[in-house]
C-alpha cells in the first residue's frame, strides 16, 4: 500500500478495517489498469520495453477492442481521455468522440415522423452510426505524447486477434444474452460465425480467434511500414488508411448497404481534438474532466452542491449520505439535459453552471427530509438562478429502458509511468445488442448518434459534424498543482455517479484505491436516460447488494423507490502517484475482470 500524503494519510487510518477482496497493486516504475488482465498486460509490455504511460494506454486501448468486444466497445467506437505530461506540466483532454454524418440532419429524421433518433435492438441500428473516433484518438495521443511506433502499440492487439485469447466467464455470459445473437440475425450474417462458432457460445477457456479483426489491424501495421522506420510518417500512414483509405471505404460501403447515413467522406474529414480540461475544486484538490460535450460536469456540479455538507459526519453510505448525494445528482442531471452539448459557447456555458453562487442556489433546493420524486427542472445559470420550477418537461416515465450499465458496460484504462506521466481513458461504442456487425472489418459500429436530441436550438441538437453529448468521462485529481490520481468507471448514465462516489471515497473518507472501487455504490434513475428510447424512472434509486437493508428502509421512508441491481457502474479503476515518494498504486474493480499491474 502506498503512503498517502497529508489529509488522505490521516483519513486512511480511520478506514484501516475496510476489508477488500484484492490488495492495492503498487510499484515504482509503472502501473497499468484495464478491463481485463490481457489488456493491462498489453500496456505493461510497452512500459517494460521502454515506453511511457501514453504508449501503454494506446496499446491497452487497441487490445481492449480485441479482448473486450462485449464491453460495449469495438475498434470502430469512440474514446475520451485525460492526459498529463509531467515534463511539460500540462494536462489535456482528448476527444475521440465520433461525429454525426453529413446526411444526419434534423430534417431527415423529422421527415420520417421521428422525435428521437432510433437505434437497436432492432432493425434501425444503422440510422444512428457515428464516425469512428477511437483510432484517431489513439493515434493522436501516440503522435503528440508517445514514443512507440504504430506497429509496436498494435502488436499485443494483433497477437490476441490472430492467435486468440482464452474465452473468459464475463464475456461468455454476455454472449449468452439472447439479444446479442438476435441483433446479429437482424443484420446477417453479423458476427454469428465469429462469436458463435458451430452455433454455440464458446466454453470458458476455449481459444477465441478473430481473423477479420486481425486483418483490419494488420492493414494498420502495413501502413505503418510505409513510413520506412519514421515514427511520425508511420502514424500518418495508419491514420490515412483508416480514415481515407480502404478501411474507410469498407466502413462507408457497409453503412450505405444497410441504408445508413455514414459515408467514407465523413471519416475523411474527422480528427480527434485536444482541448483544455474542465476544472473545479473540492476538499482542497483540483478535479479535471471533460467539458459539456460529455456528462463530465455532472460530477463537478454535484461536488459544488455538496461542498458545504458534512459528508463525513453523515457516515459513508448511510441513508442520509446516499440521500443527499442522490439529490445533488438529480439537480445536476436536470441541468445536463437542458444545458450540455457540443456548442460553440461551451466554456462560458459550463463556467456558469459551475459558478459557486449558482451551485449554492441549486443546493438550497435539496431537502434532507424528503426525496424529489420526479425529475427537477433545470436552473438558469446565466442569472445564477438555481430554482427548479415544476417538473422538467417532455419526460417519458418508464421502466422499460435498458441503460448501458445494465448488461454490457464499457471499459476504462489508466496508466502512470515513473516520470509521473498520467493518462486515463474511457473507450466505448458498438454494443452487440444494439448495433450491426461488419464481417469484413470484424467489428460493430458505434451508434452514439442516439444521444442527440431532435430539438432545434438545443445544445445537444443533431447537426452534421457535431459530437453527441456522450456519457463517456474520465477524471484527474490534482494536489499542489500536479495530478496525483486518475478516476474512471464505465456504466452509461451511472459513470459520473460512480465516479463521484469514487472521488468522495478517496477525498472525504480517505480510502485507498482498492477500497474506493470496491465500496458498494448507488445511482439515481430520476434522469432522462441518455440511450434510446431516452426514458426515465421517477423516484428510482438503484443500490448494490452491499447497501444494508436497514439503510434501504430509511431511504424508502425518505421517499426513494429503492431497487437492488447487480452493479451501479462496473469496471472502476483508480490509480495514484504519491507526490512525495513517487510510489504508484492502483485499485481495480472486482465487479468484472478489471485488473491492475505494477512494477
Amino acid at each position: 500500500m502506498t503512503r498517502p500524503s497529508g489529509r488522505i494519510q490521516e483519513l486512511e487510518h480511520h478506514t484501516a478495517d475496510r476489508a477488500t477482496t484484492r490488495p492495492v497493486v503498487s510499484g515504482t516504475q509503472g502501473v497499468v489498469a484495464g478491463g481485463h488482465p490481457l489488456v493491462s498486460m498489453a500496456g505493461m509490455r510497452m512500459l517494460l520495453s521502454g515506453g511511457n504511460a501514453f504508449d501503454a494506454a494506446v496499446a491497452a486501448g487497441f487490445a481492449a477492442a480485441v479482448v473486450e468486444p462485449t464491453a460495449s466497445y469495438t475498434l470502430c467506437g469512440e474514446c475520451v481521455a485525460l492526459i498529463h505530461d509531467a515534463r511539460k506540466r500540462e494536462s489535456v483532454a482528448v476527444s475521440g468522440q465520433g461525429t454525426a454524418p453529413a446526411l444526419a440532419t434534423l430534417a431527415f429524421f423529422r421527415g420520417r415522423g421521428l422525435d428521437r433518433i432510433p437505434t437497436g435492438p432492432g432493425p434501425d441500428a444503422h440510422l444512428s452510426f457515428t464516425v469512428p473516433g477511437a483510432v484517431d484518438a489513439y493515434l493522436t495521443v501516440l503522435e503528440t505524447h508517445g514514443t512507440k511506433t504504430v506497429s509496436e502499440v498494435l502488436a499485443p492487439a494483433l497477437h490476441y486477434a490472430e492467435r486468440g485469447f482464452p474465452m473468459y466467464e464475463y464475456m461468455q455470459r454476455l454472449l449468452a444474452i439472447p439479444e446479442s445473437r438476435s441483433q446479429f440475425d437482424i443484420y446477417p450474417p453479423g458476427g454469428t460465425a465469429v462469436f458463435y462458432p458451430g452455433g454455440r457460445v464458446p466454453d470458458v477457456g476455449d481459444l477465441f480467434v478473430q481473423e477479420a479483426l486481425a486483418g483490419t489491424l494488420r492493414r494498420l501495421v502495413e501502413a505503418d511500414g510505409r513510413g520506412r522506420g519514421h515514427r511520425a510518417a508511420g502514424i500518418a500512414a495508419a491514420r490515412a488508411r483508416f480514415y481515407r483509405g480502404d478501411i474507410a471505404a469498407s466502413i462507408g460501403a457497409f453503412s450505405e448497404r444497410l441504408g445508413g447515413l455514414l459515408r467514407a467522406s465523413d471519416l475523411a474529414g474527422y480528427r480527434a481534438r485536444l482541448e483544455p480540461p474542465l476544472r473545479t475544486t473540492f476538499a482542497g484538490r483540483e478535479i479535471l474532466g471533460q467539458s459539456a460535450w460529455t456528462q463530465g460536469p455532472v460530477l463537478m456540479q454535484a461536488l459544488g452542491m455538496l461542498a458545504s455538507v458534512d459528508l463525513r459526519g453523515l457516515r459513508h453510505n448511510s441513508a442520509r449520505y446516499i440521500h443527499v448525494v442522490a439529490e445533488a445528482l438529480k439537480l445536476a442531471f436536470a441541468d445536463r439535459e437542458r444545458h450540455y452539448g457540443d456548442r460553440e459557447d461551451a466554456l462560458a456555458s459550463v463556467g456558469a453552471l459551475l459558478a459557486p453562487e449558482y451551485l449554492r442556489a441549486r443546493a438550497a433546493l435539496i431537502r434532507m427530509d424528503r426525496a424529489t420524486a420526479v425529475a427537477p427542472s433545470p436552473g438558469d445559470p446565466r442569472s445564477h438562478d438555481g430554482a427548479s420550477r415544476g417538473v422538467a418537461a417532455g419526460l417519458r416515465a418508464s421502466g422499460a429502458a435498458a441503460p448501458e450499465a445494465a448488461a454490457d458496460g464499457t471499459t476504462h484504462i489508466a496508466a502512470i509511468d515513473r516520470d509521473g506521466n498520467m493518462i486515463c481513458l474511457t473507450p466505448s461504442g458498438g454494443v452487440f445488442r444494439k448495433s450491426a456487425f461488419a464481417p469484413e472489418l470484424g467489428c460493430t459500429l458505434s451508434t452514439r448518434s442516439e444521444m442527440f436530441v431532435l430539438e432545434e436550438g438545443h445544445p445537444n441538437a443533431l447537426a452534421p459534424g457535431k459530437r453527441p453529448r456522450t456519457t463517456l468521462v474520465s477524471y484527474l485529481i490534482c494536489e499542489g498543482g500536479a495530478p496525483i490520481m486518475t478516476v474512471g468507471c464505465p456504466g452509461g448514465d451511472d459513470q459520473s455517479q460512480a465516479d463521484l462516489q469514487l472521488v468522495l471515497n478517496l477525498l472525504v473518507f480517505g480510502m485507498n484505491p482498492q477500497q474506493a472501487v470496491e465500496a458498494p455504490r448507488f445511482s439515481t434513475q430520476t434522469l432522462v436516460n441518455s440511450f434510446y428510447p431516452r426514458v426515465y424512472r421517477p423516484g428510482q434509486l438503484n443500490v448494490e447488494s452491499g447497501i444494508a437493508e436497514s439503510t434501504r428502509a430509511e431511504l424508502r421512508a425518505l421517499g426513494h423507490t429503492v431497487t437492488e441491481i447487480g452493479a451501479c457502474g462496473i469496471g472502476a479503476v483508480v490509480t495514484r502517484r504519491d507526490p512525495e515518494t513517487g510510489v504508484l498504486s492502483a485499485g481495480a474493480d472486482p465487479r468484472r475482470p478489471t485488473y491492475a499491474l505494477a512494477w
